[in-house]
């Protein structure tokens, strides 16, 4: 018998985020999850003690994304959208890729707004990098394999 492949854990570090024509360089992403609501159901000649539980409603958190601030001005002109009443949404993907750069996973959003921007804490005694952070609410979150 063969020796099985053997799959190591992938690491966090080596990530690609494309969000259209603005695309940037990430520090960190957050918020790929989703969570379906558990609704508890009973019928009259169920035991008292027990129900079934049915999927409801799946929502899905805003995605993060932090960067090194810059004086490109693309993600707060996309945001500027919203504040207008112009919104403009996108799709999305951030692909994470294995230890040669070659993708492995990829997750997809879809009619995604930037719904918060912030900016930097700005201090004279701090020795830091500028962080920018925009949230994106979206629609849908798929992952598969790239």
């Amino acid at each position: 018998m063969p020796p099985a492949t053997r799959r190591d854990p992938l690491t966090v570090f080596s990530f690609l985020v494309d969000i259209g024509e603005d695309s940037a360089f990430f520090k960190s992403v957050s918020g790929l999850d989703a969570e379906t609501a558990v609704i508890e159901y009973r019928t009259g000649n169920m035991p008292s003690l027990s129900s079934i539980k049915l999927p409801g409603l799946t929502k899905y958190s805003n995605i993060v994304l932090k960067r090194g601030m810059t004086a490109d001005l693309a993600l707060w002109r996309w945001y500027k959208t919203t504040i207008d009443g112009q919104t403009q949404r996108r799709d999305g993907t951030i692909t994470l890729l294995d230890t040669a750069l070659k993708p492995v996973l990829r997750w997809r959003f879809r009619n995604g707004w930037i719904c918060k921007w912030e900016g930097p804490d700005l201090d004279a005694g701090a020795n830091e990098v500028a962080i920018e952070t925009i949230e994106i609410a979206h629609d849908g979150l798929e992952l598969d394999s790239a």
